[in-house]
């Protein structure tokens, strides 16, 4: 896909990050629950407060100057979230932004990375795997919520960085 850029992200992106969130677990994951009143409204604001929580730490790809997908990290070497519009998913937007963070972990000196998705994603969990990660553990993931997901918790090996970064400026 030409035209792709990789950047921070920043505060004007908030809501059209929580937009893409909300709309690839609308076509995710939303089909693999039973429907219960109020549940597309709590996640909008589930999505929402999670970009607020984590903007200084997300990457954002752009193509052709709009941004169409996001991922970010924990203050540790975990990826919580990584999302690409529905409609541009499966054109190597995913697989250039999960590469990106785990480049910047592994110029921290992270040796792994992890991850986890809902194990009814079947699509999420073979393009991790795809991606190098391998299955850790099967659980519950800890939200409460009338259908708790089972968690498919992956993990990566990374190449840490072992150098000095020096700055030449």
């Amino acid at each position: 896909m030409a035209g792709i850029s990789i950047r921070k992200a920043e505060p004007a992106d908030a809501r059209r990050l929580a937009d893409i969130a909300y709309r690839a677990w609308e076509s995710g994951i939303f089909p693999l629950l039973t429907e219960q009143p109020g549940l597309k409204l709590a996640e909008q604001r589930r999505l929402a407060q999670a970009v607020a929580e984590t903007l200084e730490r997300i990457v954002v790809a752009e193509v052709d100057g709009i941004v169409v997908a996001w991922c970010s990290r924990s203050r540790r070497a975990y990826i919580p979230y990584l999302f690409v519009m529905p409609e541009l998913q499966g054109h190597g937007l995913g697989s250039t932004l999960l590469r990106r963070m785990e480049t910047m972990l592994e110029l921290e000196g992270a040796e792994r990375v992890q991850l986890e998705t809902p194990a009814d994603n079947v699509r999420a969990v073979r393009f991790y795997e795809k991606q190098g990660y391998r299955i850790l553990a099967l659980r519950p993931d800890g939200r409460t919520a009338p259908e708790p997901f089972t968690s498919v918790h992956l993990e990566k090996r990374l190449q840490p960085f072992e150098g000095e970064i020096v700055d030449e400026d």
